[in-house]
């Protein structure tokens, strides 16, 4: 029998992921292009990518890039995985995981730069590739947030873990020796 809960997600990672949850969730169905709150939103949304790109060679093991980046050995290590139905748990970030949230903080990124360029940048006044840029992103990011919620559902029932809840409360089930994922 597995022991209770152990700690894996620590404070400013469950924070940084609600906050730009959040704000993406609120500028995309709430706001729009130009409104004061859009813009604010958004950097603040940056703000918190940036702190989040530190804490990724400062936090702790779970948070630190060297411990889940999604490198071509481990990403073919989890595909196999997953085609043959061989367990591959780990109790971070899994490697297609990463991948998404790597792509995800890029999109963010670019909205970010997008948006900065659509609003303060004199010289690009008139242009319309700023804005298309920043559609794009939008909608790009909006497709990798339906991936990850997905994702996140469907390891959670193959798995029998609660990954989102695992975010929330920052705890997971310890995994036995066989079900350790690659990477």
């Amino acid at each position: 029998m597995r022991a209770a809960t152990i700690r894996l997600w620590d404070p400013l990672v469950r924070l940084f992921h609600v906050s730009v949850a959040g704000v993406f969730f609120a500028d995309y169905f709430f706001t729009e292009e130009g409104d004061p709150w859009h813009a604010w939103l958004g950097y603040y949304a940056c703000a918190w990518l940036l702190v989040r790109v530190a804490w990724g060679f400062i936090g702790p093991r779970s948070a630190r890039w060297h411990d889940f980046w999604p490198t071509p050995r481990r990403l073919a290590a989890h595909l196999r995985a997953l085609v043959s139905g061989a367990p591959c748990h780990r109790l971070g970030h899994s490697p297609l995981g990463a991948l998404v949230m790597v792509l995800m903080m890029g999109a963010i990124a670019l909205l970010g730069l997008s948006g900065y360029l659509m609003q303060e940048v004199d010289a690009l006044w008139g242009v319309d590739w700023p804005q298309d840029l920043h559609r794009w992103s939008a909608n790009g990011l909006a497709l990798l947030v339906a991936l990850h919620l997905s994702a996140a559902v469907f390891e959670s029932l193959r798995l029998r873990d609660n990954l989102p809840l695992s975010m929330i409360t920052g705890r997971r089930r310890p995994l036995p020796e066989e079900e350790q994922g690659p990477g």
